[in-house]
C-alpha cells in the first residue's frame, strides 16, 4: 500500500508541530505501508500559488492520500474514496475577519470535508466543533489523538512547597496568562513562561508582583528540561483543540492544573485539577490545592502517568495504520 502525505511548504523560523506529529506517526506505521511525503512547491499564499499546489497534487496521488497542515483545500481535487484529511481544530474560524472566515470555512473546511473519505481530528471536542461548520455523517470524522513527543519520560522531583516553579507553555491570548498572573498574586512561586510576552502581559505580571523567567524559541530538549525543573504545569487556556503540554507534563510526572472546557478535560483524564479559566479565584484555589495537599498532588501525578500512555506514538500509529488499510481495502 502506498500512502502519500501532502504537506505545506515550511516557512523559515517557524515551528511546525503538525509535521513533527506525523514524523512520529510515520516512524511507527506498519512495515506494509510504503509512505511518501509530498511537500508543496510554494507557501500557501495567494490564489494562483494555491491553484498550482492543488493541480500538482492531482498527479502525485497514491493508493491512499493524506492531506495535512494548512493546505486542506488540496483535498477538493483528489480522489474522494482514497483521501483522508486532517483538521486539528477550528480555532482559525473563531479568530479571523468575517470575509476571511467565510473563505476559510468554505475552502479549508466545508468543501474538503465533503470531498474526502474520512476526516481525522485530535479530540472529541474538536470533532464536535467541526461538525458545527459542515453537515456530514459524524462517522466520517475519526478522532485520532496526538502522540506525545519522543524523549518525554518520567523524572523524579521533590515538590517545592515553599516556592514551587510553575510552568506556563504558550503566550497567545487563549493561553490566559494574564488571569493566571492575577491568580498567583500573593502566592510564593516562580513562574516559568515559554513564549514571547507582549506589553499587556508584562504589565499584568508586574502588577501582580510575579517572579518570573521567560524563554522563547527553545528546542524540544530545552522544553523537556523546563518540565523537569518545574513543580507543576499551569495550562488554564480558554481555547484548545487538544492541549499537548498536559500530556507532556503528565509523562514527566508533574501535577497539572487545566481548564474544565473543550478538549482539556478529555485529554487530562483524572490527572489534573480542572478549573474555570475565566474565574481567577477558581484558578487560584486549584493551584493552592496542588501546593498544600500532598496526597492529592501525588494522586494527580499517578493518574497522569497512567493517562499519558493513551498518547504514545505507537498506539496512535496503529490507529492510522488501521484507517489506511480500511481506505485501501474499500478501493480494491
Amino acid at each position: 500500500m502506498r500512502v502519500v502525505f501532502f504537506q505545506r511548504k515550511p516557512r523559515p523560523n517557524k515551528n511546525f508541530s503538525l509535521e513533527i506529529l506525523f514524523d512520529q506517526i510515520r516512524e511507527n506505521l506498519s512495515k506494509d505501508i510504503n509512505w511518501k511525503i509530498e511537500i508543496a512547491k510554494y507557501y500557501s499564499n495567494g490564489f494562483f500559488k494555491r491553484v498550482y499546489i492543488a493541480i500538482e497534487a492531482i498527479f502525485k496521488q497514491g493508493d491512499v492520500n493524506h492531506v495535512t497542515g494548512d493546505i486542506g483545500f488540496v483535498a477538493i481535487f483528489l480522489k474522494k474514496r482514497k483521501t483522508i484529511l486532517t483538521i486539528l481544530d477550528t480555532g482559525v474560524l473563531n479568530q479571523s475577519s468575517l470575509i476571511t472566515r467565510k473563505i476559510i470555512q468554505l475552502f479549508w473546511v466545508q468543501l474538503p470535508v465533503k470531498r474526502v473519505a474520512y476526516v481525522t481530528t485530535i479530540s472529541n471536542a474538536s470533532k464536535k466543533e467541526l461538525l458545527k461548520y459542515v453537515n456530514v455523517d459524524e462517522k466520517k470524522v475519526r478522532v485520532m489523538y496526538i502522540p506525545v513527543a519522543k524523549g518525554m519520560e518520567f523524572s523524579l522531583k521533590t515538590f517545592n512547597t515553599a516556592t514551587p516553579v510553575i510552568l506556563q507553555i504558550g503566550t497567545k491570548k487563549n493561553k490566559n496568562l494574564i488571569r493566571l498572573a492575577q491568580a498567583l498574586n500573593g502566592i510564593s512561586c516562580k513562574l516559568e513562561i515559554v513564549g514571547e510576552l507582549n506589553q499587556e502581559q508584562l504589565l499584568a505580571l508586574a502588577d501582580s508582583k510575579i517572579d518570573f523567567n521567560n524563554a522563547v524559541n527553545i528546542s524540544n530538549e530545552e522544553l523537556k528540561e523546563k518540565y523537569q525543573q518545574a513543580d507543576m504545569l499551569a495550562f488554564v487556556s480558554t481555547y484548545e483543540g487538544f492541549g499537548m503540554p498536559i500530556v507532556e507534563a503528565q509523562l514527566i510526572g508533574r501535577p497539572v492544573i487545566t481548564s474544565n472546557l473543550l478538549s482539556m478535560p478529555e485529554v487530562a483524564g483524572d490527572g489534573a485539577v480542572l478549573v474555570n479559566p475565566y474565574n481567577i479565584e477558581d484558578i487560584r484555589n486549584g493551584i493552592l490545592k496542588i501546593i498544600n495537599d500532598k496526597e492529592y498532588r501525588e494522586q494527580l501525578v499517578s493518574n497522569g502517568r497512567i493517562n499519558a500512555e493513551r498518547f504514545l506514538a505507537k498506539k496512535i500509529a496503529n490507529q492510522y495504520t488501521d484507517l489506511y488499510q480500511e481506505v485501501y481495502i474499500s478501493n480494491h
